[in-house]
């Protein structure tokens, strides 16, 4: 086994840019429409889809119109989760054509990130839910949703619930989504990796930066690097982003990336889960560079035997 395997912690860890008042639209319908629901942490079965492709990922390019609402509706925070599939489906249309919504800024666009991520997790721990939320899903978003469904469950699949909160983590506001944006591109213009694969593992080890501390097996940085590869990939501070996704992208082109990117990934983390969750946020990003926006704005969950807990900017200080 590679040095770079980790073992798993509790964190789960097509332009659509129409403009229809998003900031009346968005946040109205999300609220008012749909209720919040408790979602029962239960480890999803293996899935059986194949990862999606930029190509099956672009077929959501083309949004449905969306229904127009006269006042805007106050934000609830978190954002609620509907309490059956069907709503939810109406809620994850919702959010995904927002948060590739380029008009859409500022806190509505953190809020619709933030309904998006909460809607799959409670997707993910009901495993049962899965077919009638994808048949209630627009066609044009079906291939995105897909994509996110199964790599939230993936990832919820691979924790075993404990019954406390880490408490060697911090959580902090991520660098600026546009700063992150940039070190990716560069480590790809210099080393040959897809952008959008190094924002995918950035999403998944730390949710973009926004978790610090040592993780159970030892790895450390925005990225989860081991010691000892840190010491053989890394450049400057094992804590900085931008030195932490330009190794992961010199330790990915070492174990076959671009050109072999699953065994780039099952290197980096020896899982098929990983692998699988991870390839298919990249590709929704490589098909639609938009929906970076949205990931960006994911949280930090914790997984516990009671459920998932959000650690806030400010946890652990």
């Amino acid at each position: 086994m590679s040095e770079m395997a980790k073992a798993p912690t509790s964190l789960e860890v097509m332009p659509m840019r129409r403009r229809c008042g998003w900031r009346i639209l968005a946040v109205g319908c999300a609220v008012s429409l749909l209720s919040a629901c408790a979602a029962a942490p239960e480890a999803p079965p293996e899935s059986t889809s194949p990862a999606p492709t930029a190509s099956r990922v672009a077929s959501a390019n083309a949004a449905a119109p969306s229904p127009t609402l006269p006042t805007p509706t106050p934000r609830e925070e978190p954002p609620a989760v509907a309490t059956d599939p069907v709503a939810i489906a109406a809620q994850v249309a919702i959010a995904e054509r927002a948060v590739r919504d380029q008009g859409l800024t500022g806190a509505t666009l953190v809020w619709m990130g933030h309904l998006q991520q909460r809607a799959y997790r409670a997707l993910a721990a009901r495993p049962e839910w899965h077919d009638a939320f994808l048949a209630a899903v627009p066609a044009e978003l079906r291939p995105v949703a897909t994509a996110n469904l199964d790599a939230t469950a993936d990832l919820r699949a691979t924790v075993v619930p404990g019954p406390d909160l880490p408490n060697a983590w911090r959580i902090v506001a991520p660098a600026p989504m546009d700063d992150l944006a940039r070190y990716y591109r560069e480590a790809e213009a210099d080393f040959g990796v897809p952008w959008a694969y190094l924002a995918a593992i950035h999403l998944v080890e730390t949710r973009m930066g926004r978790i610090r501390g040592t993780s159970v097996a030892g790895a450390q940085g925005p990225m989860q690097f081991m010691p000892g590869t840190w010491a053989a990939y890394g450049e400057g501070d094992v804590n900085s982003d931008r030195d932490a996704i330009r190794a992961a992208a010199r330790y990915l082109r070492a174990n076959g990336a671009p050109a072999n990117m699953a065994n780039a990934l099952f290197r980096y983390n020896n899982s098929q889960r990983y692998v699988r969750a991870v390839t298919a946020y990249a590709e929704v990003m490589r098909a639609e560079p938009d929906a970076y926006r949205g990931y960006y704005n994911w949280q930090v969950y914790y997984l516990t035997t009671k459920g998932d807990i959000l650690l806030p900017v400010g946890y652990g200080s």
